[in-house]
């Protein structure tokens, strides 16, 4: 399955004057929402795709109105509406999952909303079907990442042996793109952490990525892929709206 959390509030885009949650809001003439989940085409048709949202702005008719403007459709997707503000990515995957009517035995794949990856395809260099999980990474400066340790370097597809949030341990940053083998997996590394305190994980919130260092310290097999800068775009501040407005990125091929 292919989940995509958007209950995210876009405090940054308020503050910006946005009045429109940042998935709603029009790029070259399709919304955030439509470039984000068309870069999973090729899945459309064998695997089902999960949205976990809140109910402001109308976002669940809305998700269900965008549905039905992709080409091809979605052979199956479920909407799970959140009541309540969560502490994280991590948090609002987990009770969307529970939430939902999807097999948890499934493999896992989390993306963000305001990113797009055009054409994306599962690695070539990686048998899945040996694999527990795996993070898909590009090079890139600055901090507020979640960063990969890699036991090879030199390696474009490797063992990750462990993940930072926020803490620059390598120049190998998250695309915002996870793996799991399967949900049930995700759902019992979280469990871990429930009682923790928020402030005392790594980043103050409860991301996905951390999870992946307690499958490490199991002796399961996580793995990294490192793709281009050209192969993935962001769109999570109003900065990069505002960059992509003014660029040719809405005629990017979604395949």
């Amino acid at each position: 399955m292919i989940v995509f959390p958007m209950a995210g509030l876009s405090n940054r885009f308020r503050r910006a004057g946005y009045e429109k949650p940042k998935y709603m809001l029009d790029l070259g003439g399709r919304t955030v929402f439509s470039h984000a989940v068309s870069g999973f085409s090729r899945f459309f048709d064998t695997e089902p795709f999960l949205f976990i949202c809140r109910s402001e702005a109308a976002t669940p008719a809305f998700i269900e109105a965008e549905l039905k403007t992709l080409h091809p459709g979605l052979r199956q997707h479920e909407i799970v509406v959140l009541e309540a503000e969560t502490s994280g990515q991590a948090e609002t995957v987990d009770i969307g999952l529970r939430l939902s009517r999807l097999d948890h035995s499934d493999s896992l794949t989390i993306f963000n909303i305001d990113t797009f990856r055009p054409g994306y395809r599962r690695p070539p260099g990686l048998d899945l079907a040996t694999v527990d999980g795996y993070l898909e990474v590009v090079r890139a400066d600055g901090e507020g990442w979640s960063f990969v340790r890699p036991e090879d370097p030199d390696r474009p597809v490797g063992r990750a042996v462990e993940v930072a949030e926020k803490v620059r341990i390598s120049d190998l940053c998250s695309t915002g793109l996870y793996y799991f083998r399967t949900a049930d997996l995700f759902l019992d590394l979280y469990d871990l952490t429930v009682d923790k305190k928020v402030e005392d994980l790594q980043g103050g919130e409860r991301y996905v990525a951390p999870l992946y260092n307690l499958a490490i310290a199991a002796g399961r097999r996580i793995f990294y892929e490192l793709i281009e800068p050209h192969q993935v775009v962001f769109c999570g501040t109003p900065e990069e709206y505002e960059s992509l407005r003014r660029s040719a990125v809405a005629r990017v091929p979604d395949r």
